[in-house]
C-alpha cells in the first residue's frame, strides 16, 4: 500500500511538470506569434499587450478559488480540465481571423486554462502529498514552468517558422489533449491518496471562513508581502523588460534572446536546487537568502552598457534566485497555515504575485518613458527585493504545531 501512495504522488509531479511545461508554452507563444499578427491581421502590439494583460488580472482573480478547489477535491479534476482549456484555446486560436476571437480564444479560453494550470494549484498538489522529501517533490513538479518555455518554446518555434503560426497552436492544442488524457488516468486515485493520509485541520472551512483565518495569521502577511515584491521584481521588472533594457544598452536581439534562454533554463535548476535545499536546511534563512542575493544581481545592471558578457552572467545569476522561491514558500504554508488549507493560502499570495508583477511591468514603462531610462527602476528593485529578504526572515522557522512536538 505505501508503494502505490508514492507511485500516486509522483504521477501528481510528473503530471504537473508536463501541464506547467505546455500552459506556459502557451503563454509564451504570444510573444512569438506577436510579429506574424501585426502583419497578418494589422494588430498593434499595444492591443495584443492589452489582451494578456487582461488576461493575468483574470488569472490573479481566479487564484484563490482554484486553490481552494486543490484543497476540497485534489487536481485531477483542476489540472486535466485546465489543460483542456488551453487546449481548447489553442485550438480556437490557430483558427482565428479576428480580434474577438482572439479575446475569447486567449483571454477567456486561456486565461482559465492557464489559472487552472498555474504554479500554485501544483505546489499545492504536489506539497498535501508529501510528507518526506516535500521540497525536492515542490522543485521538480513546478520546474516544468520554466523548463517549458527554455524546452518547448523551441520546438514550438520551429513549428511556427516551418509551418505559421496556426500550425504551431495546432500542435499545442493536440499536445494538451494527450496529456489531458493520461494525467485523467495518472491521477485517478490522487484524491483518495491524499485522503487516506487521514483528514487535515480545517479541511471542511467555507471558502470565506478559510481566507478570513488566512488573514489573521502573521506568517500567512509575511509569505504574501514577500511574494509580492517577488512578482514585482521578477515577473514585472525582468521578465518583462530585461530585454528591452539591452536592447537601449546595445546589445544586438540575438544575444538578448539567449540571454532569456539562459536566464529560463537556470530557472529550471535553482527550483529542484531550492526544493531540495528546502527539505534540508532552516526553510526561513533560505527564502530570505534567495531574496537578499536577488536584489544584489541588480547591482549589475547599470554596468550593461555593450556589455554581452554582463547581461549573460547577470541572466545566469538572477536565474538561480529567480522561480527558486517557490518550495520554500509552498513548505512554509503547508506546515505554518495547515495542510488543508495550503491551496487556498497559495492561490491568494500568487494573486499577490500576479498583482506585484502588474506594478514592476507598468513601473518599468513609466519609468523609461518619464526619466528616459532604467536606473530608477533597477533601485527600486534591488530596494524592494531588500525589503522581501527581510519581510521572509520574519516568518518563524518553525510552526506552533512544529515547535510543539
Amino acid at each position: 500500500m505505501t508503494k502505490f501512495k508514492l507511485d500516486t504522488r509522483w504521477a501528481i509531479v510528473a503530471v504537473g511538470f508536463v501541464a506547467l511545461s505546455l500552459a506556459f508554452s502557451g503563454r509564451s507563444m504570444l510573444s512569438l506569434a506577436m510579429a506574424e499578427w501585426t502583419t497578418d491581421f494589422g494588430w498593434t502590439k499595444a492591443a495584443i499587450s492589452s489582451v494578456m494583460t487582461v488576461t493575468l488580472v483574470f488569472m490573479a482573480g481566479l487564484a484563490p478559488l482554484v486553490g481552494y478547489a486543490i484543497d476540497r477535491s485534489g487536481p485531477r479534476v483542476i489540472l486535466t480540465g485546465g489543460l483542456v482549456m488551453v487546449g481548447a484555446s489553442a485550438a480556437l486560436l490557430a483558427g482565428m481571423d479576428s480580434m474577438l476571437a482572439f479575446i475569447i480564444g486567449f483571454a477567456v479560453l486561456g486565461g482559465i486554462g492557464f489559472g487552472l494550470v498555474a504554479t500554485h494549484a501544483v505546489s499545492s498538489a504536489v506539497a498535501r502529498s508529501f510528507d518526506v522529501n516535500q521540497g525536492r517533490a515542490v522543485g521538480i513538479a513546478t520546474s516544468g514552468s520554466t523548463a517549458g518555455q527554455f524546452v518547448f518554446m523551441p520546438i514550438l518555434g520551429l513549428v511556427l517558422a516551418g509551418g505559421g503560426w496556426r500550425l504551431g497552436y495546432q500542435a499545442l492544442a493536440g499536445a494538451c489533449l494527450v496529456v489531458a488524457l493520461v494525467a485523467w488516468w495518472l491521477l485517478r486515485n490522487a484524491g483518495a491518496a491524499t485522503a487516506a493520509r487521514g483528514p487535515a485541520e480545517g479541511t471542511e472551512e467555507s471558502f470565506v471562513t478559510r481566507v478570513g483565518y488566512l488573514l489573521r495569521q502573521p506568517t500567512f502577511h509575511g509569505l504574501f508581502w514577500s511574494y509580492l515584491l517577488c512578482g514585482y521584481t521578477s515577473t514585472g521588472v525582468v521578465e518583462t523588460h530585461l530585454i528591452p533594457f539591452a536592447q537601449f544598452c546595445g546589445i544586438p536581439p540575438a544575444p538578448s534572446a539567449l540571454a532569456f534562454g539562459i536566464l529560463m533554463g537556470v530557472n529550471t535548476l535553482g527550483m529542484v536546487a531550492a526544493g531540495y535545499l528546502t527539505d534540508r536546511m532552516n526553510r526561513t534563512v533560505l527564502l530570505a537568502s534567495i531574496y537578499f542575493f536577488r536584489s544584489l544581481t541588480f547591482l549589475m545592471l547599470p554596468l550593461l552598457v555593450d556589455e554581452t558578457a554582463v547581461l549573460w552572467i547577470f541572466a545566469f545569476l538572477f536565474g538561480v534566485f529567480d522561480y527558486a522561491t517557490v518550495p520554500p514558500t509552498a513548505s512554509l504554508a503547508v506546515s505554518h497555515l495547515g495542510k488543508a488549507r495550503v491551496g487556498t493560502a497559495m492561490g491568494l499570495i500568487s494573486a499577490g504575485h500576479a498583482i506585484g508583477a502588474a506594478m514592476g511591468a507598468f513601473a518599468g514603462g513609466y519609468i523609461f518613458d518619464t526619466t528616459g531610462g532604467y536606473t530608477w527602476l533597477w533601485s527600486s528593485s534591488f530596494g524592494l527585493a531588500l525589503a522581501a529578504a527581510m519581510i521572509a526572515g520574519l516568518v518563524p522557522a518553525r510552526s506552533r504545531a512544529m515547535a510543539a512536538a
